[in-house]
């Protein structure tokens, strides 16, 4: 693995409490941390060449760990520093998202597109997002940066900065420091 892969890698683990990745520690990872690493890797490899050899096993292996962990991000995803899992359980993100730096992703997340209408297409979301158990988000919205998404919240329109998402449909709420004590150890 060389340094560029080993340093977006550790600042993902930099989230967890992880300074340094040894063999002790990585021993006892979760299957999210592992799954986490494994993306990064496929996401590297098919970034850099998606037909070559590494990209290919690296997805297969992708693939094979989201059997296992019901955690569902392609290596298409395009994924900022210090992304965190916060436990297994399903999330599923759609292939064409892009998420930003320090994005809390909790369980039974759906990030998904929508497949017609003005909002057709994936979401963008921006840093230091907190996204809430059970949040929907879809179509071709921005989520600004410092935004909290609560759990079981539906999103579809864009919310900007600084902003707290709440319901079904969603209603947005203006909050300085909305994720304050949600998203530690930023990269």
């Amino acid at each position: 693995m060389n340094a560029e892969l080993k340093n977006i890698i550790s600042k993902d683990l930099y989230r967890k409490g992880i300074e340094k990745l040894t063999l002790k520690k990585k021993l006892f990872l979760g299957l999210e941390d592992k799954h986490l690493i494994q993306y990064r890797k496929a996401a590297y490899y098919y970034q850099k060449n998606p037909s070559s050899l590494k990209a290919k096993l690296a997805c297969l292996k992708l693939n094979r760990m989201a059997r296992k962990t019901f955690i569902n991000i392609p290596a298409t995803v395009k994924a900022g520093d210090g992304l965190y899992i916060g436990h297994l359980g399903r999330i599923i993100i759609n292939p064409d998202v892009t998420l930003g730096n320090n994005v809390n992703l909790s369980t039974g997340i759906t990030i998904g597109q929508a497949n017609r209408g003005d909002k057709k297409g994936a979401p963008t979301i921006g840093n230091n997002v907190w996204i809430g158990t059970n949040a929907v988000i879809v179509g071709k919205i921005t989520i600004g940066d410092d935004v909290m998404i609560a759990p079981g919240t539906f999103v579809n329109m864009d919310v900007p900065a600084h902003s707290i998402v709440l319901g079904n449909p969603g209603v947005i709420h203006n909050k300085d420091n909305a994720t304050e004590g949600y998203i530690n150890r930023t990269v």
